[in-house]
């Protein structure tokens, strides 16, 4: 079974946390927790997100699953289109790597016609920059066109100032960070499986003309951080399992702190829409740096995990010219304009067979705000 987390209200209902049946049922979890039909000593699934039950570690999250798989049949559940779902968990930091050999090759050879399309570091570290919890929204929140600087023309010498004219997007996957760890103590990448308990889909929205005049010499700021989409439901891990599959090969070999033991990926299969187009479809398992790897590496330096982190994948693209995870790379559908909806959709392989559906992630364009300058 799937059964992926999120949190829902109806009309007059304060904020309560759910599990999605494969049915389309939304089953409350609140309910199931006063009934004693899963096991909830400390009150976690009473809760508005998901952040406390989060925290409990993977023993108590396989005792809560166990206990849905055997009762969440029976239960009474409301439709999906009768509920309206919120954000499942706070985020507490928000890191966004740049993990994809195909979208780093693209974007290189773009930028860097004659040169090689890799800079000398990619192969040896996972590239990621820090973003903005404050700005990652639910799946369905509109986003505003943003506003910043950027050069009007390849050659112009000033910058200009303006809604984005270059608005784009990133297909890619986001892993939910649940167990913290102490400030100064580094989590191994075989540690993974101990502090993460899901994943969700993401949306990294993203200014290409505002980026490309900020980001030398320390990476990308406005250009990103003014939204982040993520879909409404947490897949949890243990539902992934027969999703795993051998990561892509790594030339030169990491150096040992990014080694793990037991190195696996996933086989998630995703859609880029655009006004019901599909445009892309690019494969996650093609991802070079593993999500173990990212943890390994977020956390080396000592930098402390809290729970409610999210880190992204970065764009997910794949070697075939329709399997790119942005409109940058695809080049021929232009950028994003007023009004325009995209969607990102993805299933993976469910134990016994199947398909499991992952939460799709939503967002429209608006026009960008006026301002008084």
């Amino acid at each position: 079974m799937h059964l992926p987390y999120g949190a829902f209200s109806t009309p007059g209902s304060d904020v309560r946390l759910g599990v999605r049946t494969d049915d389309g049922q939304v089953v409350d979890l609140r309910r199931l927790s006063e009934a004693g039909a899963v096991p909830d000593p400390t009150g976690t699934l009473r809760r508005p997100t998901l952040n406390a039950f989060l925290a409990e570690g993977p023993e108590r999250w396989a005792d809560v699953r166990a206990a849905l798989a055997d009762v969440v049949g029976e239960a009474d559940g409301l439709p999906l289109g009768d509920v309206r779902l919120h954000l499942p968990f706070e985020v507490a930091d928000y890191v966004d790597f740049y993990s994809s050999l195909h979208h780093a090759a693209n974007v290189g050879r773009l930028f860097r016609p004659d040169g090689e399309p890799l800079l000398p570091n990619w192969r040896h570290v996972p590239v990621a920059y820090h973003g903005r919890a404050g700005t990652v929204v639910v799946s369905g929140t509109d986003v505003a066109r943003p506003h910043g600087q950027y050069l009007p023309s390849p050659g112009a010498e000033r910058p200009v100032f303006g809604p984005s004219t270059r608005l784009d997007v990133e297909v890619e996957v986001g892993f939910v960070v649940g167990v913290p760890s102490p400030l100064g103590v580094p989590v191994a990448a075989s540690a993974f499986a101990d502090h993460v308990f899901g994943l969700v889909l993401v949306n990294d929205w993203s200014a290409r003309d505002i980026q490309a005049w900020e980001y030398q010499p320390l990476g990308p700021f406005l250009g990103k951080s003014f939204a982040t989409s993520v879909s409404a439901w947490v897949t949890p891990l243990e539902a992934l399992a027969a999703a795993r599959v051998p990561p892509p090969e790594q030339d030169p070999p990491p150096l040992p702190y990014l080694r793990d033991d037991d190195p696996w990926s996933l086989d998630l299969r995703l859609e880029l829409v655009v006004n019901g187009t599909v445009l892309t479809r690019p494969p996650f398992a093609h991802t070079y740096w593993t999500p173990g790897q990212q943890l390994a590496h977020m956390t080396v330096n000592g930098a402390s995990l809290r729970t409610g982190d999210l880190y992204a994948s970065g764009t997910v693209s794949g070697p075939g010219a329709d399997e790119v995870g942005s409109l940058l790379e695809l080049g021929s559908h232009g950028f994003l304009e007023d009004g325009d909806e995209v969607t990102i959709r993805g299933t993976a392989p469910a134990a016994g067979g199947g398909t499991l559906s992952l939460g799709d992630v939503r967002g429209r364009v608006l026009p960008a705000c006026p301002m008084s300058l």
